[in-house]
């Protein structure tokens, strides 16, 4: 899994470089347009049935089947909202250039509901070598597709088109290499189990998506396309390298976790190693972005991106901020509390609420970094009151 992460991050970090010189910010906030409105409908519609199949520890062809048809229908209702609402979201942002992309996107959870659902054996049985593959073979052919579009088109759309590739990809590999194979059959006791146990990932990932996307769209609504292209790409750069670490052991031991969620003497030793480890891992990569921003942002997305420097600092300081105290969720999915996760992410929505508009207002993308900065900082204290009740 570190192999993984470290090489899409690569491939995700080169990408980023080459599009930053090919294509302009107003580009960069276009395509985040449509994908903060596939987010949030993705989001709005989530039934957690990857994470119920990792729970659960039956047989995953029990649910199988239910889970390939919830997913069929769940995308091609994502795909109809999108296309109905493009032209509203665009008004919204004030970006008619918007629309069209808005409906290519709308492609993208049509197919992803044709993805074979046991993939997630993959995490399941702890078989992060076949993830390995998979994922990376994926990855680098949306990368190259993006890649070779965007110096022909010198366009957004060529973002859009290199993901729809990826996940016709997807759809092709978990067919032919990936068993068991889903039928188009399902049981009604079994999509009810399932929704009531992801009720509180649905209500979790909405809560978790104002939170995350809160400051992206104040700033394409306030500000301009150009302005949330910029704040995007400073927040790819200062996350990116910064939570790799923490997401990479959050995937590979939430199943660990739920293996020894009984004993919660061992689940603690195991969590707070993590911690640790994470420490170790964000805390210097942290100081050198933070210590030498000018100099990072020349020399990967050249001058014309200058702007972000200021930002920068403030996101990255939230990053790793983000990067250790966010080792909690997995603990908090593998003893079934998701609740806790809902609650932290709500009270994270509650801060950025109160700030983010007077802040962007005043000192434009500076002050979304600095509302960003200000949310995890009053949740982190929730954080930590959860983990000593999972724990004591």
């Amino acid at each position: 899994m570190t192999v993984l992460r470290g090489s899409t991050r690569i491939i995700s970090f080169i990408k980023i470089v080459v599009l930053a010189r090919i294509l302009t910010p107003e580009e960069f906030g276009l395509f985040g347009i449509a994908s903060l409105a596939l987010s949030f409908l993705e989001i709005v519609t989530e039934t957690g049935i990857n994470v119920f199949l990792i729970q659960e520890k039956e047989d995953l062809k029990k649910y199988l089947n239910t889970a390939w048809v919830v997913s069929i229908i769940r995308g091609i209702v994502i795909s109809f909202f999108l296309i109905i609402l493009a032209i509203p979201i665009s008004l919204f942002f004030k970006s008619p250039e918007s629309r069209y992309i808005l409906i290519i996107i709308g492609i993208v959870p049509f197919l992803r509901g044709f993805i074979n659902p046991s993939i997630v054996k993959f995490q399941k049985e702890l078989n992060f070598r076949r993830e390995f593959y998979f994922r990376l073979i994926i990855f680098s052919f949306d990368a190259i597709v993006t890649l070779c579009l965007a110096y022909i088109l010198k366009s957004a759309f060529s973002l859009v088109w290199g993901l729809i590739s990826g996940v016709v990809l997807e759809i092709i590999i978990s067919w032919l290499y990936i068993k068991p194979k889903p039928k188009f059959y399902f049981e009604l006791e079994s999509i009810k189990k399932v929704v009531n146990r992801g009720k509180w990932i649905t209500l979790s990932g909405i809560f978790n998506y104002l939170f995350q996307q809160g400051d992206d769209i104040v700033v394409g609504r306030i500000l301009n396309t150009y302005s949330l292209g910029m704040y995007q790409i400073a927040y790819k750069l200062s996350t990116l390298p910064i939570t790799e670490g923490g997401e990479i052991l959050h995937k590979v031991f939430f199943p660990v976790y739920v293996k020894i969620s009984d004993d919660k003497e061992r689940l603690k030793k195991a969590f707070l190693k993590v911690i640790v480890f994470t420490s170790i891992i964000v805390l210097p990569l942290g100081m050198v972005i933070y210590l030498f921003p000018e100099m990072i942002v020349l020399f990967i997305l050249g001058e014309k991106w200058i702007e972000i420097v200021p930002v920068l600092k403030i996101l990255v300081v939230y990053a790793v901020l983000r990067s250790i105290t966010s080792s909690a969720s997995p603990v908090f999915l593998a003893v079934r509390k998701q609740k806790y996760i809902t609650i932290i992410t709500l009270v994270g929505i509650l801060g950025l609420a109160v700030c983010i508009i007077p802040l962007v207002k005043n000192f434009g993308i500076l002050g979304a970094g600095y509302a960003a900065l200000i949310s995890w900082l009053i949740v982190i204290p929730i954080i930590f009151f959860y983990l000593y009740k999972v724990f004591k």
